[in-house]
């Protein structure tokens, strides 16, 4: 395979070096970086079999074209090990997806991050946290390889904060966002079923998402209980119809639940498309719909998404513990997309 590299080189006296001058360029996330030597860029592109100037995605309203080099450059700094290539390269291709729409997302003052769940055997091989501490640090590949598509993002399609990005507020999954689905306790078949795949096939699913809201239930034994909750929550923190999608994230005490009681991902799915829906006069009463409340407003309902398959059940977190989470996706209606692709590795 031609591994011929194309990109410009940089002569540094040692590691120190390395790192400031990636500081200097503004080529990092804030946090130091590893230097991506030849020797290191051509692990990466070898454990993914492919060569350097294949072409992964193209972001049309830039007009850039990521190549697989420039992936595996960041993949290097972000400190990414070579076997996590595949999920990386897989992750890029889907950011170029129309459906994904990756203009709105990456350039809004809404400020999402790329939310990515890891399907498969390969997220077991590699490590990729699906339990404690689900959203939090502690696991290389889960920091890394959602790092790595935000510095593809940063330093190839020039996504800077204050410049493309503008972001308000922003949150600390623009740093990385990146887990696993926990399939062996789940009550559901794995996540990515539900997008044509087989159990046995690797993939991983992008969402342009805002922050993890964390919801607890400690008083009920039911998915009613547990889901009442959880849609009070949503209909107060969220914009009622705002996003596309949500993703639902139940752990530990909540999904075992589920898995009792027997319910299946579709039986949540309608459960909180019909209950978390709000009054057309509440949505305006705190702001969130233009006009003066009508007498009609009192009882005509408004759903929090368009369709109940709108929310992305997903099972991941620790065992112990009653909390779960609702994360909203970006954008207004079909603004965005998640998108889900196949993980391949040579």
């Amino acid at each position: 395979m031609e591994m011929e590299l194309k990109s410009r080189r940089h002569t540094v006296s040692d590691l120190g070096g390395a790192m400031e001058l990636c500081y200097t360029n503004g080529w990092t996330d804030g946090l130091p970086v590893v230097p991506p030597t030849a020797e290191r860029i051509h692990a990466m592109l070898e454990a993914a079999g492919i060569e350097p100037q294949r072409q992964l995605a193209f972001i049309e309203n830039r007009q850039v074209s990521v190549t697989a080099e420039k992936v595996a450059i960041n993949a290097v700094m972000a400190g990414c090990k070579a076997e996590y290539m595949p999920v990386i390269v897989a992750a890029v291709e889907a950011l170029a997806d129309p459906l994904y729409g990756y203009h709105g997302p990456a350039t809004s003052t809404g400020g999402s991050a790329v939310f990515m769940v890891v399907n498969g055997p390969i997220a077991r091989e590699l490590g990729i946290n699906c339990g404690d501490n689900l959203f939090g640090p502690g696991w290389r590949a889960n920091a890394t390889i959602g790092r790595a598509v935000r510095l593809v993002m940063r330093n190839v399609i020039g996504t800077l904060p204050g410049e493309l990005d503008r972001s308000s507020l922003g949150h600390a999954g623009k740093y990385t966002f990146c887990i696993a689905e926990n399939e062996a306790e789940s009550p559901w078949p794995a996540f990515h079923t539900t997008r044509g795949f087989r159990p046995d096939q690797n993939a991983v699913t992008i969402f342009a998402a805002l922050a993890p809201n964390q919801i607890s239930n400690g008083l009920s034994s039911t998915p009613e209980g547990v889901l009442t909750t959880l849609c009070a929550h949503m209909r107060i923190s969220a914009g009622s119809g705002r996003q596309p999608q949500y993703a639902l994230v139940f752990a530990g005490e909540h999904m075992a639940i589920m898995k009792k009681a027997g319910w299946s991902r579709e039986d949540v799915q309608r459960y909180c498309f019909e209950h978390s829906k709000s009054t057309v006069a509440e949505l305006k009463r705190v702001n969130m719909m233009a006009g003066d409340v009508k007498p009609e407003d009192e009882h005509t309902m408004r759903a929090l998404v368009e369709a109940p398959q709108d929310f992305l059940v997903i099972a991941a977190g620790g065992r112990a513990g009653v909390q779960s989470a609702f994360i909203p996706g970006w954008g207004s209606k079909r603004g965005s997309q998640s998108v889900t692709r196949e993980i391949r590795r040579p």
